[in-house]
């Protein structure tokens, strides 16, 4: 071997030796450490990252509960409490005041239309994303809540018995109210007539039914059973929440929706489907609804109706 030879492969040795050797970045004169690698997937965790602890966990779980009340449901308790202030301080007793469902929102029927379905689906968005958060890891929100088909029929009993256990009473207690000063009058359908009005009502009574059963008992009795709460805690909050949106009613409504409340919250903790809540709650909203122009006319001016 020639001496360029030999001065060529003591060149190539000493950089191999380099390119193995960490690189010092300190000047120090020692070797640094390698940092570690980044993930590879996304959510990964970086070796040597500690696991949240159950008090960073309750904590976020408090915030999400938070934000979805606040675009949703308790935004709607917070402007009813504000609204019963109102009423109580406007003068007149509470008797004498009323109030509307499912209003007109344009003279124009195809403008009506449009406004109303557009209502509908923007009102559906908190349960969209209710059942987003709960899909976490996976899971399916759905037959976690048990908002499946997979007991049609059953479902169906379950939620028309309901219905009745809570729906006729319910009609009782809003004429006691009427009759004791405590509860506006509620028109339950202001839409001006059109071919549309039925199906919209319809759509519209659903909407509500999704709306209040997964946000109000489902998703919430979920994320306070993950924070710890006991059953009976869950239920409650659950039926409080449900009694503060319709204060806008009157005292009368709040008492029966927190019942109802009690009832509903109380059957998904020990069954845990929401299904048969949702079937109870449209078929109450439908009849209640639709049926309000079929009430013969005295009959509405007797229960206060009218």
């Amino acid at each position: 071997m020639s001496a360029d030879e030999a001065a060529l492969d003591a060149t190539g040795a000493a950089l191999t030796a380099a390119e193995r050797e960490p690189v010092d970045r300190g000047g120090s004169g020692s070797a640094a450490r390698t940092a570690p690698a980044e993930p590879t997937t996304p959510g990964e965790r970086p070796v040597g990252t500690p696991r949240p602890g159950r008090r960073a966990i309750s904590r976020r779980l408090t915030t999400e509960i938070w934000i979805v009340l606040g675009l949703s449901l308790g935004r709607s308790g917070v402007y009813a409490v504000v609204s019963l202030v109102a009423s109580l301080t406007a003068g007149p007793p509470l008797a004498s005041q009323s109030t509307a469902l499912n209003q007109s929102q344009s003279p124009r029927p195809l403008l009506d239309l449009t406004y109303q379905l557009l209502s509908i689906a923007f009102a559906l968005v908190p349960v969209a994303l209710a059942l987003y958060l709960l899909s976490a890891n996976g899971r399916s929100a759905v037959r976690r809540l048990g908002l499946d088909a997979r007991r049609p029929w059953q479902d169906l009993g379950v939620g028309v018995g309901l219905a009745a256990v809570i729906g006729i009473p319910g009609l009782g207690l809003y004429a006691a109210g009427r009759a004791l000063g405590i509860t506006v009058q509620v028109q339950a359908s202001a839409l001006n007539a059109a071919w549309w009005t039925v199906p919209v009502l319809v759509f519209s009574a659903v909407q509500n039914a999704l709306l209040e059963e997964v946000v109000a008992v489902g998703y919430l009795s979920e994320r306070l059973r993950e924070l710890r709460w006991r059953g009976p805690l869950v239920v409650a909050a659950s039926a409080l929440l449900r009694g503060s949106y319709h204060l806008y009613q009157g005292w009368g409504p709040f008492i029966g929706n927190a019942v109802m409340g009690v009832v509903f919250a109380e059957y998904y903790r020990r069954r845990r489907r929401v299904m048969p809540l949702v079937v109870a709650h449209a078929v109450m909203d439908m009849v209640v609804f639709i049926g309000y122009a079929l009430v013969p006319a005295h009959w509405r001016t007797a229960l206060g109706l009218s």
